[in-house]
């Protein structure tokens, strides 16, 4: 089962609420901080658990479950977090689309 929340502020969000009462439990491998720098384009000295906490606490930030693992899409970024372990397993950026269909 797939839930989808557009804001924390939503009622009844206990996925919601079960990735960001354990965000201080995210935590990531030393090739994941690699990955996710490369995949962000995030500087060297960027702490990368800290900034991915803070993406994903962001009021916009949509969080949802499917399977093992959580996606939040925070702006213009979207974390993959394992939601048993609470690792951040990778980061991408949002592809943008131009808005013209191709038939």
């Amino acid at each position: 089962m797939v839930k989808s929340y557009s804001s924390k502020k939503t009622s009844g969000g206990d996925l919601l609420m079960q990735l960001l009462n354990h965000l201080n439990k995210l935590h990531t491998t030393d090739l994941g901080i690699i990955r996710i720098k490369r995949n962000l384009g995030l500087d060297e000295q960027t702490d990368v658990v800290k900034y991915c906490m803070e993406k994903i606490n962001e009021p916009a930030t949509i969080i949802v479950r499917k399977g093992k693992n959580f996606y939040a899409t925070a702006s213009t970024e979207v974390f993959t977090i394992n939601a048993s372990t609470f690792s951040i397993i990778t980061a991408h950026k949002v592809k943008k689309t131009c808005g013209l269909d191709r038939d």
